[in-house]
């Protein structure tokens, strides 16, 4: 069975075959997937989606990039939602450096950073970071404000491995995705070859970083077998082995 940590399906892109998709995951293997919230309207789609599929998990959260999302009123609403059943971490939440240049949007995304991990702490919940051209950053807030309280993922790992290791040891699990497949990805390979599977989970970000042979089409978690066997090729062990112990780590990872 493959449990995919980090999914968008309510992404404009499925709009065509969503249900058809999705009535296919389990042929592949699939036995659940999180989902996970970016913007205002991607955490209300998220809702919707747990509450049409048995399966299917969902995140509250506002990425870097949508910071523009947030406000005190919709903070109180993440509060409400972050109670319900099937919301099983805040996320993804993070830095993103990559599109923003600016030095005072850059701190607009460190103190919305800050306000969604004590969020996450007040609800109990597991975090899940994206992190992109701002891994000291990212880390150095991590440290400070959430270590050794509520644990959660680094969303598509693509630090060292000397960081991968330093976020191991404050109890965080590394997600592992499509990029690993792509043959320029030697420092990830490198992170996969020396951090334990006890520390690793399986993702897609859907549709986003389909791995090979699928690179630059839309992605599925139906390609989620392609990352596991990779993994199973650089740690020289089994798929099986791969899928049961990344598998196991999810469902410690997000309390289910």
């Amino acid at each position: 069975m493959l449990f995919d940590t980090h999914a968008h399906y309510d992404d404009a892109r499925y709009d065509e075959d969503r249900e058809e998709l999705l009535a296919h995951l389990k042929d592949a293997g699939v036995d659940k997937v999180v989902n996970i919230s970016a913007g205002w309207k991607g955490l209300l789609d998220t809702l919707e989606l747990i509450e049409a599929y048995p399966w299917i998990y969902g995140t509250v959260g506002i990425h870097p990039c949508d910071i523009a999302d947030l406000n005190d009123d919709r903070l109180l609403k993440m509060q409400e939602y972050c109670r319900k059943d099937k919301i099983v971490a805040v996320g993804e939440i993070g830095l993103d450096y990559y599109w923003e240049k600016d030095p005072e949007v850059r701190q607009q995304q460190k103190d919305a950073f800050v306000r969604q991990l004590d969020l996450a702490i007040e609800a109990g919940l597991p975090v899940v970071i994206h992190s992109r051209d701002a891994a000291r950053d990212t880390f150095d807030i991590m440290k400070e404000k959430h270590a050794g309280t509520t644990g959660g993922v680094i969303h598509c790992y693509s630090g060292s491995p000397e960081m991968a290791a330093e976020y191991v040891k404050m109890g965080y699990y590394l997600g592992i995705g499509g990029v690993v497949t792509f043959k320029n990805a030697k420092t990830l390979k490198r992170v996969v070859e020396t951090i334990p599977l006890e520390h690793l989970v399986l993702e897609t970000d859907a549709p986003y970083l389909s791995p090979e042979p699928y690179r630059g089409k839309r992605n599925s978690s139906a390609y989620l077998l392609y990352v596991a066997e990779e993994i199973a090729r650089l740690k020289g062990i089994s798929v099986q082995e791969v899928e049961e112990i990344t598998y196991h780590n999810a469902m410690q990872l997000y309390g289910l």
